[in-house]
């Protein structure tokens, strides 16, 4: 079986202004190396504002290795 080689990551998206994560989107890291900066809306202060991607890892792009 072959592998699957996947240059989609998900990411984050942190508000600048109260420094929650709201959202969450896929980037494919060949074409757009930087780090994104959306205008999005955000709930908690009801207006929209600047989401920029954060580099903590979600935990979900990588394969735990198995213990044994």
């Amino acid at each position: 079986m072959a592998k699957k080689t996947d240059k989609r990551k998900i990411v984050g998206l942190v508000c600048e202004e109260t420094g929650e994560r709201l959202y969450y989107t896929k980037k494919n890291t060949m074409n757009t190396p930087d780090k994104l900066r959306l205008r999005k809306y955000n709930p908690r202060v009801r207006k929209h504002t600047w989401f920029v991607e954060t580099k903590k890892s979600l935990g979900r792009n990588e394969v735990k290795p198995r213990k044994g």
